[in-house]
């Protein structure tokens, strides 16, 4: 501290101290001083200095106590040596206050006095204060005596005092609301209204009373509140409305107690929050009614655990639990989910969004029945608890008839299929096994297969389809005759058999072996009919346990026996017909060695097309033609016949068995044949008739040409009145046709009915070619002076192979399912759009469909004034 008395006083730098011995036998020195400024040392958390400055200008340092090391961390020794080392710690933004404060104290010898900062040789900031008081000595020498205070503890004190009432200050200033200092007689004594909304003047207020000021219940409040206020020491709040310019208002008002007989009260427009309040309290309800009322099952529970919260009457009547089984209770707890995963999906959803819609999850009822329903839900926050707000949409019946759809359509398409194998196959066992196989497949079943009564072989399996897991009933036969009457009974009078569990019927001790023989655990069974005679049946087995036949499975069962018994009672007509035409193979090979030896004598590609499209083909026209009439003749009466009474029945059936008793040979009486097999040999006659007519058609066409009549026609008048034709057909087939052709098309030179043909045959072979329900779409564009026409559908494809040939005349495989007449016709519409001028193709579409198209030369001026 004496070196800063020393910078204080501007001495120079003192080159060399003298040692302590000859400081102490200085003339100048007084050693009472010395001992009185050690006391004083030892009790003051400081520094003391002396410092001696001469008339010459020299100055020394005659005492510095040891708190120097405590202040400036340097020993008292080396001060004594250098003082500029204390000056140099100053900081740099109080050297010039530390400066000034020199000048002051030299030129008017007044006491000096400073505070300032140091920075200590370690790094510390220390706040320090020192004083000091010079006096003149005898010998004209002043002698200068002080004190260096470390006040850094004081002026950290009061910068942190300084620092809250500036942000008390703060605080106070932004606070918007009125505040009042109020005596206890409830005169205003003070109020800070900066910010408020206040229609009097301070000078108005302060000094009146409340009840000068305010109505006389609002008055009433506020003396009843500063009274509790005061009494009790403890805040008191109240609330009241004022009439205000701005119409009524609502105020809340807090009073504390900031003084002897005086509270401090903050009132504060709530107006808004009141009608926020009411607002949200409207909004309550309406969720509350929403909540209660929503047909929809509605659960708010926590998002961590899942706990229910609240549920509404939606949830326990959707759940089965009642409302107080399950608030509280997590949604494990009561097992509602069926894949615990998916709840963790929902949650990991929900943190990454906030909210979910429509995600279809499997639930779990109390009973143990599983339902489908769309979950939406958001995060919300309850009473600071993060909750999810979800709700339930049932689906479960609607999931139930899509799938009945999809099943009905499987169904549909197996069925259609089915029948197209039967009418282009005469494969009786292929039928069989690929009807097994199929039907298995859609009813997920593990052993299905057909049974054969056969009068002298007794029953056997036919064909079957059967898991791997379990053994095989292929080729079991028996000819136990008890036997077989108890299964003839199982099936008797056309009935559906259906056991869902083996165990639980009576049945003899031979069945119940069988069953156990080959494992079968439930069984659906239905009758092959032929007529009214047991034939055998198609039976579905299942092996790994009971089950619960649906009654699509059983509506498939029995239409596929249907199919199964017309492909048998076919492949035994064509068994006859075979066993019939063997008398007739002399004949044939006769008429085949006549028909060689003039085909030798002819040109033979030229001569074998005419002699089998104008003899073979005429006399085989003459005799469908005839098997037409017949068939159609023989429908008519059997739909006659059994329009009679039983009376007249009954006494034909017992005329039957009596003519079966009387020695007349069979052959005088006609062979049964159903209805059905009368409907499908017309329908057969029908296709042989129009396959016949179309190779005289090509014949006619390879010789003649085409005859078409030119004339300008509009082809969307053209379409559109094959739209209306086909109407009838599309109908039948569940199809539809959406008809995009413009109706400002330009003319083209054509004939309109060869066009009509080309577009019913192009539409016909789609139909053919695919279960019902097709959807097509005709639509027309002009490109290079063309009329393009497509039509597109959304059945099945072809490889490019198949569309390269699809208009070719070529030998189609027996299995096609594009029938010979259908072939034929679409050769001709190649030879009609040829003959217009333009061009036609078919383009299998990427994923699904067809779409033929076919182009049109435009009909110029030349052609339209054509005679």
């Amino acid at each position: 501290m004496a070196m800063i008395a020393l910078n204080i006083m501007s001495i120079a730098y003192i080159s060399k101290v003298q040692r302590v011995d000859e400081i102490v036998k200085s003339p100048d020195f007084q050693p009472e001083k010395i001992a009185l400024l050690e006391t004083i040392a030892a009790n003051l958390p400081g520094m003391i200095f002396q410092i001696l400055q001469r008339q010459d200008g020299s100055v020394f340092i005659p005492y510095i106590s040891s708190g120097c090391e405590y202040l400036y961390e340097l020993k008292p020794e080396a001060v004594q040596a250098d003082f500029w080392v204390v000056h140099k710690l100053i900081h740099p933004q109080d050297i010039k206050a530390f400066t000034e404060s020199i000048t002051v104290c030299s030129t008017t010898f007044k006491p000096w006095h400073w505070e300032g900062r140091i920075i200590t040789p370690s790094g510390k900031l220390k706040w320090i204060q020192g004083t000091s008081q010079p006096e003149r000595q005898e010998t004209g020498d002043f002698l200068w005596n002080g004190l260096v205070m470390d006040i850094t503890d004081r002026k950290q004190a009061e910068e942190k005092l300084q620092e809250s009432e500036a942000r008390y200050k703060a605080i106070l200033d932004a606070i918007p609301d009125l505040m009042f200092r109020i005596s206890r007689d409830a005169e205003y004594l003070d109020l800070k209204s900066e910010g408020a909304n206040i229609t009097l003047s301070r000078e108005e207020i302060v000094g009146k009373r409340v009840q000068e000021l305010l109505p006389s219940d609002v008055a009433a409040i506020s003396l009843e509140a500063i009274a509790k206020t005061l009494d009790s020491g403890t805040l008191q709040t109240c609330e009241y409305q004022l009439a205000t310019p701005l119409g009524v208002r609502d105020y809340e008002a807090r009073l504390v107690v900031s003084g002897e007989d005086e509270v401090l009260a903050i009132v504060r427009d709530i107006t808004e929050r009141k009608q926020a309040e009411v607002s949200l309290q409207n909004l309550a309800q309406k969720f509350a009614k929403a909540f209660s009322c929503s047909p929809d099952s509605i659960t708010i529970s926590t998002l961590q655990e899942g706990r229910f919260i609240e549920v509404n009457d939606s949830f326990v009547k959707l759940s089965g639990y009642e409302r107080d089984e399950a608030i509280g209770k997590t949604s494990f707890e009561l097992n509602l989910w069926v894949d615990d995963r998916d709840r963790l999906n929902l949650l990991h959803q929900l943190q990454s969004t906030g909210v979910v819609r429509n995600l279809e999850f499997e639930f779990r009822q109390k009973s143990g029945k599983i339902i489908t329903t769309l979950l939406s839900a958001e995060i919300i926050d309850l009473d600071n608890i993060p909750s999810i707000l979800a709700v339930h949409h049932d689906i479960t019946e609607r999931k139930q008839v899509e799938a009945q759809f999809r099943l009905a359509a499987q169904r549909d398409r197996l069925l259609a299929e089915t029948l197209v194998r039967i009418r282009s196959s005469l494969n009786l066992e292929e039928i069989l096994q690929t009807t097994v196989t199929e039907v298995r497949q859609f009813l997920q079943a593990d052993r299905v297969f057909i049974g054969l009564n056969n009068a002298k072989l007794g029953v056997r399996t036919l064909a079957e389809s059967v898991d791997p897991k379990y053994p095989s009933v292929l080729g079991w036969s028996t000819n136990d005759e008890a036997y077989l009457q108890e299964l003839r009974n199982l099936l008797k009078d056309n009935l559906v058999r259906v056991v869902e569990d083996i165990t639980q019927i009576a049945v003899s001790p031979k069945v119940k072996a069988h069953y156990q023989k080959f494992q079968t655990k439930a069984s659906l069974a239905v009758p092959l009919m032929l007529g009214n005679e047991l034939f055998g049946a198609l039976i579905a087995n299942q092996c790994s346990g009971s089950r619960h036949w649906q009654p699509i499975e059983i509506d498939l069962l029995q239409q596929m026996s249907e199919q199964v018994a017309i492909a048998i009672q076919q492949s035994q007509i064509y068994q006859k017909l075979a066993e019939l035409n063997t008398n007739l193979e002399q004949q044939v090979e006769e008429r085949t060695a006549q028909l060689q030896q003039k085909m030798q004598e002819f040109e033979k590609l030229d001569r074998i097309k005419d002699v089998v499209l104008h003899t073979v083909a005429h006399d085989l026209r003459t005799s469908v033609m005839g098997n037409l009439m017949v068939l159609k003749n023989l429908l008519n009466q059997r739909v006659g016949s059994a329009e009679q009474g039983a009376g007249e029945q009954r006494s034909r059936r017992e005329e039957l068995i009596t003519n079966a008793q009387s020695p007349i040979p069979n052959s005088q009486y006609p062979i049964p044949v159903s209805r059905s097999i009368i409907e499908r040999m017309i329908q057969g006659n029908d296709r042989q008739l129009a396959m016949i007519n179309s190779l005289l058609e090509i014949n006619s066409c390879e010789q003649q040409g085409i005859d078409i009549k030119h004339e300008p026609v509009q082809l969307s008048t053209v379409l559109g009145g094959t739209v209306t034709h086909l109407e009838p057909v599309l109908t039948q087939n569940q199809a539809t046709l959406k008809n995009l052709v413009p109706a400002d098309l330009p003319l083209v030179m054509a004939d309109g009915t060869l066009l009509q043909k080309v577009l019913v045959t192009l539409i016909t072979h789609s139909l053919q070619n695919n279960p019902p329900g097709l959807n097509f779409i005709l639509s027309a564009s002009i490109e290079g002076g063309m009329i393009r026409t497509q039509i597109q559908d959304d059945g099945v494809v072809m490889s490019k192979l198949e569309c390269d040939r699809l208009f070719d005349l070529h030998v189609r495989d027996p299995q096609d399912c594009c029938s010979t007449s259908i072939g034929l016709k679409m050769y001709l519409c190649r030879k009609v759009i040829k003959a217009h001028g333009g061009k036609i193709g078919v383009i299998s579409n990427r994923k699904r469909g067809l779409t033929f198209w076919f182009t049109l030369p435009l009909a110029t001026s030349l052609a339209t004034n054509r005679p």
